[in-house]
């Protein structure tokens, strides 16, 4: 079974997209009951003819018993608000949610995608109790698939020509293209960009959520696919590559903070972090990356410590 906590636009595509694949029965959670009962009807009418799978709308937590995956999109209203000025109202909500899971659903696997990402992952997973095998952020595969946009427009090539575009650390300011790992076709994209055009590329990544901003509110289908692809693995049992932020332990040099770095799931969860060889700048800047996480995740626990 499937459950979305928080029915807004990502917890309603994510459903959708799950619900139209005829993927597994879903619980769509929401404190606004009837938002979660009014999304669940409309993406009924999707589900395929032939599927017994069942979706309902519900704003009872005890519903997500059972649960093999819980999808975590639940946010206040972010507005045009950055994912830092947010953190610490979204903390709170975060504990509240991260207590229910472990009261209902403590051995479900866990793909958090409420911003600010790597904070709210390492959040959920403390405060919920839960296993570091058992809890994910989604933020660090959409961030890799932006680094690929950009590579394939600024070589006037179609996507798929660009292989291995990586982006690792923080979801926000301070991420990590990892430029010595991408490729075009079989060529190092190192071999063809300089300084220059990779800082402007780093930043065009970077700024892409402020960028869609001038258009729309937010990122929907893009997060909603990258979490749907997870979710896919987990429930069919795929073994599946991906970016993802995750507890690192040791890994990249780095102990106690959640960030993106690439991983292997199944439906047992995290079963492998991969390393990937980096550049000395490019460590250095990971270093720098999981330092800012480090220092945000402390503020929220002790705001939440004063709020307890």
């Amino acid at each position: 079974m499937i459950s979305i906590i928080g029915s807004g636009q990502v917890g309603s595509a994510v459903a959708f997209l799950c619900g139209s694949e005829g993927l597994d029965d879903i619980v769509l959670v929401n404190r606004d009951e009837k938002k979660a009962i009014g999304e669940a009807l409309d993406i009924s009418n999707a589900v395929p003819s032939n599927s017994t799978m069942s979706i309902k709308g519900t704003g009872d937590y005890s519903q997500i018993i059972n649960s093999d995956v819980i999808i975590v999109t639940a946010s206040i209203g972010t507005h045009q608000a950055s994912r830092s000025d947010i953190m610490l109202d979204q903390s709170m909500l975060i504990r509240d949610i991260a207590r229910k899971i472990q009261t209902f659903a403590p051995s479900a696997k866990v793909l958090m995608v409420t911003n600010p990402v790597d904070v709210m992952t390492y959040l959920v997973q403390k405060e919920g109790k839960l296993g570091s095998k058992n809890v994910l952020g989604v933020a660090s595969s959409l961030d890799s698939a932006r680094l690929r946009y950009y590579l394939s427009k600024h070589f006037g090539v179609s996507q798929a020509q660009i292989h291995d575009a990586l982006v690792l650390g923080e979801h926000d300011d301070s991420m990590v293209p990892v430029f010595s790992h991408a490729k075009l076709g079989n060529t190092p994209v190192n071999d063809l960009l300089n300084e220059k055009q990779r800082s402007h590329i780093t930043s065009d990544v970077r700024n892409y959520w402020k960028s869609l901003r001038n258009y729309k509110g937010s990122s929907v289908f893009g997060i909603a696919k990258n979490t749907y692809d997870i979710i896919c693995a987990m429930i069919q049992n795929k073994s599946f590559d991906v970016c993802a932020s995750v507890l690192l332990d040791g890994q990249y040099g780095l102990d106690d903070v959640c960030m993106g770095v690439p991983v292997t799931i199944t439906k047992d969860g995290i079963v492998q972090i991969n390393e990937v060889a980096l550049t000395g700048e490019e460590k250095q800047q990971l270093q720098k990356s999981a330092g800012i996480i480090q220092k945000n995740i402390a503020r929220a626990q002790e705001f939440l410590k004063s709020s307890r």
